[in-house]
């Protein structure tokens, strides 16, 4: 029986360690003599240098993609066989579209697809990649944090302007760490945001 390849999402909240996950498990791959590739959105990349990076110091380079970037394409014009699995973080900012590809990649050309990324917004919506990843993807794996507030699991997370005043409005997406955002479980979301 041949193995088939499998589209993951490790999903979580802000500072679980997603990218340190990512590229610890590109390490051992490395480690191994397998061949990989990288994947990070525009709008990461530009803050990063084309790299992923974590807070503990760990870092390597990815190939920048902006809204319009097919993957599948991509891998397919590659013709890399040689190329064992595909990592993409902060799988959140993808589209919907993006997020097929992926699932195609695993299907059709066989490679492993490993994502990671946040599952919801400050204002508690699931942003597209995500939702799109929890619907589709053949293995959820959620990668535990404390909330900042009590010694519950962390599920959300809630922007926080320059006077320490919870943000409830703006763009979906501003890049940022632990400046504008911070980790709580639902039960705190509620508390400060009145949102749920």
């Amino acid at each position: 029986m041949n193995y088939m390849a499998k589209l993951h999402f490790f999903y979580s909240t802000m500072n679980a360690g997603k990218s340190t996950a990512l590229l610890q498990s590109n390490h051992n791959y490395l480690e191994s003599d397998l061949k990989t590739i990288l994947f990070i959105p525009a709008a990461i990349a530009k803050k990063s240098n084309n790299k992923i990076v974590s807070r503990i110091g760990l870092e390597a380079e990815a190939i920048s993609v902006d809204e319009q970037f097919n993957f599948f394409e991509y891998m397919k014009d590659l013709n890399d066989h040689s190329i064992n699995c595909l990592f993409v973080d902060e799988v959140q900012f993808l589209e919907r579209d993006q997020i097929h590809q992926l699932g195609k990649i695993a299907d059709e050309l066989n490679v492993p697809v490993m994502c990671y990324g946040i599952r919801t917004d400050f204002q508690g919506k699931l942003f597209t990649g995500s939702s799109e990843l929890l619907a589709i993807a053949d293995n959820l794996n959620e990668l535990k944090t404390i909330c900042s507030e009590c010694d519950k699991k962390a599920t959300m997370v809630v922007r926080i302007g320059d006077d320490g005043e919870v943000i409830l409005e703006g763009e979906k997406i501003l890049v940022g760490g632990n400046d504008i955002y911070k980790t709580v479980c639902r039960k705190h979301f509620r508390d400060l945001t009145n949102l749920i």
